[in-house]
């Protein structure tokens, strides 16, 4: 079995940019993927600029007429944010307001608060230092600095950073189309009353949210039984309608387990078995030209080996930063595994006093996933003592 750090590196090594290039507006770009770096052309803030309301002046003026310059409410000169600013006689001082542009002569601005007008004059803070509240030209971006990279994923942030420099537009990478199905004769969708030896398909929703979570397109193709004509039918629409196929189910050594020997009629298994648990029986190959990735067919299994493999892999076809954060934590209960040649993904919710471990860490037990937010890595052998430290990865990772 491969090692669950040699699977991932051989599934983003194997990762080809499948996905193709598109302009979008700015304020439509929430989510998506850049295709390319983007330059500022301007400097921002485009001139020096006021962060208060007061008065603006010459510093070395001030000094020398005792912090007390001439001003005139009714003549004086008066800059309101977005006009264009007469330069400053010498031995004047202006009424200036937040983001107005410095006029020329000034370097220096007083609170409002702080200074008091009579006969013609304006009295200025003395223990202000020269250049305070001003805001100076290209203090956030310059001129031909990269300020995002291919790979960013837009967020408000990064949208109100882009109109910053006066992009409109920008090109990202289009969302993957991932075309998954779920494979087994007991399968029947919620909504359809269970008859004897059948189960309802959770598999179908959760690789939904999971494959639109990573802002990619979700092409259900629903639940095949368990035969090799209708597999192999199934993979080809697959190939032809996603960028990716994906399955759930279908891949162990089972009789009924037709989905790892209709890839390889298709196409080809790259490798099969990897040492992770839950979920050692997960394929990845493909069928014709498209890569397939294929998930065991347990639901707390499908959970973690989409996080832990799949995530990675759709990432890097996506353009996107593809490795995975871990955090150190102390683990608040015992979790004894000796024997276990797995590493295993334990779900796991994070407290203000460490990682707290679900109980029953059965494939089958999806509600470990809903009640937990982390993963906690246990290495192969290892046991958890509470007081430990653990590898911790948020499921948002």
């Amino acid at each position: 079995m491969l090692s669950v750090n040699d699977a991932i590196d051989k599934l983003i090594a194997s990762a080809p940019r499948l996905a193709a290039v598109e302009p979008v507006e700015v304020l439509q770009g929430l989510g998506r993927v850049l295709a390319e770096n983007v330059v500022a052309a301007v400097d921002v803030p485009p001139a020096d600029n006021s962060a208060m309301d007061g008065y603006v002046f010459s510093f070395a003026d001030a000094q020398t007429n005792g912090f007390s310059l001439r001003y005139s409410a009714s003549s004086g000169q008066r800059i309101p944010a977005g006009s264009a600013p007469l330069a400053i006689a010498s031995g004047c001082a202006a009424r200036i307001f937040t983001g107005a542009e410095i006029p020329a002569g000034a370097d220096t601005v007083a609170m409002q608060e702080n200074c008091s007008e009579e006969e013609g004059r304006v009295n200025l803070d003395g223990k202000l230092m020269q250049g305070a509240n001003v805001r100076r030209r290209g203090q956030d971006i310059q001129a031909g600095q990269t300020i995002l990279t291919a790979g960013t994923v837009l967020r408000a942030q990064e949208m109100g950073l882009l109109s910053s420099i006066g992009v409109k537009t920008v090109n990202v990478y289009r969302p993957l189309k991932v075309a998954f199905f779920s494979t087994g004769n007991e399968l029947v969708d919620p909504g359809t009353a269970l008859q004897a030896g059948q189960i309802y398909n959770s598999n179908r929703a959760t690789l939904t949210g999971l494959i639109q979570s990573l802002g990619m397109v979700a092409l259900d193709l629903g639940t095949v039984p368990d035969n090799l004509a209708d597999t192999e039918a199934v993979l080809k629409k697959a190939s032809e309608q996603g960028d990716i196929v994906c399955s759930a189910g279908g891949v162990s050594v089972g009789d009924e387990d037709y989905v790892k020997q209709a890839v390889a009629n298709l196409g080809a298994i790259d490798f099969w078995k990897v040492a992770i648990k839950p979920g050692k029986p997960l394929a990845f190959g493909h069928v014709g030209t498209t890569p397939f990735i294929g998930l065991p067919g347990n639901p707390a299994s499908v959970f973690v080996t989409f996080m832990v493999l799949a995530r990675p892999f759709l990432r890097a076809c996506q353009g996107l930063q593809p490795k995975t954060a871990t955090s150190p934590l102390r683990a608040r209960a015992d979790f004894a595994k000796e024997g276990e040649t797995r590493e295993v993904y334990l779900r796991g919710r994070m407290t203000d006093m460490g990682v707290d471990i679900y109980p029953n860490q059965s494939s089958g037990v999806l509600a470990s996933a809903c009640w937990g937010d982390v993963f906690v890595k246990q290495a192969s052998g290892e046991n958890i003592a509470i007081g430990d430290w653990v590898s911790v990865i948020p499921y948002e990772r």
